[in-house]
């Protein structure tokens, strides 16, 4: 079954994850679990909502990606290419998760693609 090139994911990074983990779940009352090894803090998807995750940036720059979900990683970032965009992260396995990739559009926004966990 094709998957229908939904965005189903988003992440904000910056200096801090801490910080706006705090800020993030204040101000919209999200509620952000990052109890786990990397501190990643994830934010459920509820009402038809997208889930994501808000941590700290390795280069400590900030950073909102959005991931949309494919069926294919490479030959969608084979046709990002063929269309001027930039690869930035080949495919790769999330430790208990999904295969993810991103690439740089023609104007350099960062988009993630994500192949969703088989059930």
């Amino acid at each position: 079954m094709a998957s229908s090139n939904q965005v189903t994911w988003f992440e904000i990074l910056g200096k801090d994850g801490g910080s706006l983990q705090k800020f993030y779940g204040d101000l919209f009352g999200w509620k952000i679990d990052a109890a786990n090894p990397m501190n990643y803090g994830m934010v459920e998807g509820k009402d038809g909502g997208i889930g994501g995750g808000i941590t700290g940036a390795q280069d400590g720059q900030p950073q909102v990606t959005v991931y949309v979900s494919v069926d294919d990683l490479q030959s969608t970032l084979d046709k990002a290419k063929s269309l001027g965009g930039e690869v930035v992260m080949p495919p790769m396995e999330v430790p208990n998760g999904p295969k993810i990739a991103q690439f740089r559009d023609p104007q350099g926004n960062l988009i993630g693609i994500m192949k969703p966990m088989a059930l």
